[in-house]
């Protein structure tokens, strides 16, 4: 492993060798729906709320990576996921009965890519196996960052939507799959949004970058 600026060069890169997202009912409605694992038509999941059926979709989307990989939780080193929730609750409840060493990770809209990241390079030092994930629902996201949807607020005509989705795959030292050759880590910059409905605003330079 090497680091030139904030960019680091893995010389045996990790490998994704199993991965899974599951989605909500609007996801699935959408232009990608072939290319989810599941779309859950009760964004509830048969829930008493919608953090719980947060968590659970999740787990879901862990197990199936799991799966995916043929790997059981035994074999994991670390768990590393995060959501959109005070404390990461969502991800402490979906992994809490896979008794996995967990690494709670909080990046907003760049949680997998952050668990990823911080996944691979525990693979470059030593690990032999680790599981990255990420969830958000949009019900409890709002009720996080706006407002609840009970209160039946007024949303602009041109506000995003945060997904109702889970996604997760599992990174190897060795086999067959995707290989992470690098990963960069940005820095905090404040560009000066203000407007909480206009995430598009917050994440567009990041996505100029990556065109780069």
């Amino acid at each position: 492993m090497r680091i030139k600026n904030k960019t680091v060069f893995f010389e045996k890169p990790p490998i994704i060798t199993g991965h899974a997202g599951v989605v909500g009912k609007k996801e699935g409605q959408g232009p990608l729906a072939q290319d989810f694992d599941a779309i859950f038509e009760d964004t509830t999941l048969g829930q008493q709320s919608y953090e719980l059926a947060e968590s659970a979709m999740l787990h879901d989307a862990i197990i199936r990576a799991l799966s995916s990989a043929e790997k059981s939780p035994s074999e994991v080193n670390f768990v590393l996921s995060g959501d959109l929730l005070d404390q990461c609750m969502g991800s402490a409840f979906a992994i809490k009965d896979l008794e996995i060493a967990s690494i709670g990770m909080y990046g907003a809209c760049s949680t997998m890519a952050l668990s990823l990241s911080v996944g691979s390079m525990l693979i470059s030092a030593g690990a032999d196996c680790i599981v990255a994930g990420t969830s958000s629902h949009f019900c409890s996201s709002e009720r996080q960052f706006r407002f609840p949807l009970e209160y039946g607020g007024q949303r602009p005509g041109c506000s995003q939507w945060t997904v109702t989705g889970a996604g997760s795959c599992v990174v190897e030292s060795q086999g067959n799959g995707i290989k992470i050759k690098a990963v960069h880590i940005g820095s905090i910059t404040d560009l000066g949004v203000t407007d909480a409905n206009n995430m598009g605003a917050a994440m567009a330079p990041v996505n100029a970058i990556l065109r780069l």
